[in-house]
């Protein structure tokens, strides 16, 4: 997808303009199945994907008892105040870093009654001159087990919409991942 501009040249919001494909919303209630299956919830913390993951998982008839909450905590202020991370950590390290990830899905834990949760910080589209287009962090914790898991991906320029899809589809997989323990 391309960036659309307006009369004026600015840069408009970037809709998805296709549905979501069919096997990630099969993924979804596998995975929202699964939860159900062991008496599991779970909470999302987003960044770049701004609420999609949340909104996916709460879109499954029958399933809503499984998810917690979600975070959208797209500006580094959001991901302070609403998910008690340092600032200076965020400052250090950077919003889209390993260590960002990890703290973002510890936070959100703590401030749920989730047994599960996800983050994602990236890079959807063109930041600034020293950011790297579709890099996203993701981290899975799951309560009272230890360091969560961290995965790094470089999807590419393929677009905000195709960044954003083929996060979900990792952060699917982290969370079906978690259900396996």
């Amino acid at each position: 997808m391309s960036d659309r501009q307006g009369k004026s040249g600015e840069p408009q919001a970037e809709a998805l303009h296709e549905a979501l494909p069919n096997a990630l919303e099969d993924r979804a209630c596998a995975v929202l199945d699964a939860a159900h299956d062991r008496e599991l919830t779970i909470a999302t913390a987003e960044s770049c994907t701004g609420g999609l993951l949340a909104a996916l998982l709460t879109d499954v008839r029958g399933r809503g008892h499984v998810f917690d909450r979600g975070f959208v905590t797209y500006c580094d202020a959001a991901k302070a105040s609403m998910l008690g991370i340092d600032p200076d950590l965020i400052e250090d390290k950077g919003a889209v870093s390993r260590e960002v990830a990890l703290e973002m899905a510890k936070g959100a834990l703590a401030h749920s009654d989730a047994h599960i949760s996800l983050s994602i910080t990236g890079f959807a589209g063109p930041g600034g001159p020293d950011d790297e287009e579709g890099l996203v962090h993701f981290a899975c914790a799951v309560r009272d087990d230890g360091e969560p898991a961290h995965r790094e991906e470089h999807f590419g320029a393929i677009g905000r919409g195709g960044v954003r899809i083929a996060a979900l589809e990792v952060a699917l997989a982290m969370v079906e991942d978690a259900l396996r323990t």
